[in-house]
């Protein structure tokens, strides 16, 4: 599962996050995804889903924390997988500086990625997490390039999830769903409709809006066999201004 969390933000009113953190833990538990891709996470955010998601461990070794940047973060179930390895850097032309951003990026942006090891005697593979920038195309374009070069060098699958604040058929989307990174979009590898009925972005509306922006890409070993946008309310309210994403892969071969 994908999941943008909608940063903490006072000036969202009924919709701060003190108001939705129960349904957002709610959805996932009720969900229970494998593998967890979050976005947008602050910290005090990412504290409170450590605390009540006692299934999931959440990955962030040496992670420098701040109290302003928001975070992709991966979570995994414990009773399924074990971390081997894994990291962050930031997407920029200094990918170790803290906070650094180039080209037109209003933010900063990051990848975070965890090598697992599933418990089932099953092979390795690497759960990835990022956020584009929503503002400048030539940094998601950029940002996309980065993150295409890192999947080509892993020598296990990928699966990258995250809000790439763009539709299919972007030039983020080309680069890296390209032959070389052999990643493929998993809601069209069903041959799922595009247009309104997989936008994931809504402002808290319900309302589909935008375009379908949050993708989850997968290595071509895999096989997709459901995916799904979850639309869950509670009582007409939102556990986010996005609706979670949601796919099941199997290993082929």
């Amino acid at each position: 599962m994908t999941f943008n969390l909608r940063f903490e933000n006072q000036i969202d009113n009924e919709n701060s996050w003190s108001n939705r953190r129960e349904m957002v833990t709610g959805l996932i538990m009720k969900y229970r995804p494998s593998i967890l891709g979050t976005q947008e996470g602050k910290g005090a955010q990412l504290d409170y889903l450590k605390d009540n998601l006692p299934e999931y461990c959440i990955f962030a070794p040496q992670r420098e924390m701040d109290d302003i940047s928001q975070y992709p973060t991966i979570f995994f179930r414990k009773d399924e997988f074990v971390a081997v390895d894994g990291g962050e850097f930031w997407l920029s032309k200094t990918p170790n500086q803290h906070l650094s951003k180039d080209w037109d990026s209003a933010f900063p942006r990051m990848i975070s990625y965890c090598r697992v090891r599933p418990f089932d005697g099953g092979p390795d593979f690497w759960a990835a997490v990022t956020h584009l920038d929503h503002i400048g195309e030539q940094a998601r374009l950029e940002q996309a390039k980065i993150i295409a070069d890192w999947v080509i060098k892993q020598d296990a699958p990928v699966i990258l999830m995250g809000d790439f604040n763009d539709g299919p058929g972007s030039p983020a989307h080309r680069v890296l769903t390209a032959p070389e990174t052999g990643l493929i979009d998993t809601w069209q590898a069903l041959k799922l409709e595009e247009g309104p009925a997989g936008f994931t972005h809504h402002k808290f509306t319900g309302v589909p809006q935008q375009a379908r922006m949050d993708w989850i890409l997968a290595s071509n070993c895999f096989g997709v066999t459901e995916a799904r946008i979850i639309r869950d309310h509670f009582e007409g309210r939102y556990p986010s201004d996005h609706f979670p994403y949601m796919t099941r892969l199997v290993l082929l071969g």
